[in-house]
């Protein structure tokens, strides 16, 4: 916990507890643990709405507009092997 020994942890509370008093002390150690919680609920917050609000950018950057899907339809030459024959049996040769 933060580096600090049984020793540390022990003087700080002694030290506190003639700084504020006894019957301050339990109401200070809620406020600060409030305060925690608020500060984690906060930040995870945050974090969530920027991974969402990142994934949402990327996916737009990503995804090919409308006029590039038609563009790419239109263009797409014929694949190799399609070309226009005719589909009988017999083939016309000029000789």
């Amino acid at each position: 916990m933060f580096g600090l020994g049984m020793q540390e942890l022990i003087v700080i509370f002694v030290i506190a507890l003639l700084v504020f008093g006894p019957g301050k002390l339990p109401e200070l150690g809620r406020s600060l643990g409030r305060a925690m919680a608020e500060f984690r609920r906060a930040s995870e917050e945050l974090k969530e709405g920027l991974t969402a609000e990142l994934s949402t950018e990327e996916e737009k950057a990503n995804a090919p507009t409308r006029e590039e899907q038609q563009a790419a339809k239109v263009e797409t030459p014929p694949a190799v092997g399609q070309e226009d024959k005719p589909k009988g049996t017999h083939e016309t040769r000029n000789v």
